[in-house]
């Protein structure tokens, strides 16, 4: 479980009279955010960017991906992404930028505690098999899962428009 992180207020990005918001509200948007926007570096140097659902546990996001697609070939590269999530308006809102490294993980007990996330919050089902979710009956299709450990997070709060860094 990480620490909370120290927020600082960006004056030139932030009208005035606005105030930092909460890491409590930060956490609440990463943690009830059911889509998020990853963004990788191809070998090549493009971008590339694809939505995919993650949850918030234990101060990190995770997600998974078959091995075989485009973002974990990125990863496996070069393991720096982004993950970001919120709102499409311009006027409410928090928008949520999760910067860091992502890394695959095995853990059972953290799998489990995950698919059960993911059936919950999504109502999509996997099965942890040989550390790696797996779909119901298609051990066949495996898909490993990635934690995405925070180095900076970056809040931008709308009306009053504000922008707020975290880091760890």
């Amino acid at each position: 479980m990480m620490s909370e992180p120290k927020g600082q207020y960006v004056t030139e990005f932030s009208e005035p009279g606005s105030e930092v918001v909460p890491w409590a509200e930060v956490e609440a948007v990463l943690r009830d955010a059911e889509m998020f926007w990853l963004s990788t570096v191809r070998r090549d140097g493009r971008p590339h960017v694809v939505p995919l659902p993650a949850m918030w546990l234990d101060g990190r996001l995770h997600f998974c991906t078959g091995a075989h697609e485009q973002k974990a070939r990125n990863l496996e590269a070069n393991p720096r992404c982004a993950l970001t999530t919120g709102t499409n308006s311009y006027r409410s809102g928090l928008d949520v930028i999760v910067e860091g490294t992502a890394a695959r993980i095995g853990d059972e007990a953290t799998l489990t505690r995950l698919a059960r996330m993911w059936a919950d919050k999504l109502d999509w089902p996997f099965e942890v098999v040989d550390g790696q979710f797996s779909d119901p009956g298609n051990n066949d299709h495996r898909a490993p899962v990635y934690a995405v450990t925070p180095a900076k997070v970056l809040a931008f709060g709308k009306a009053p428009y504000r922008q707020i860094r975290y880091t760890f």
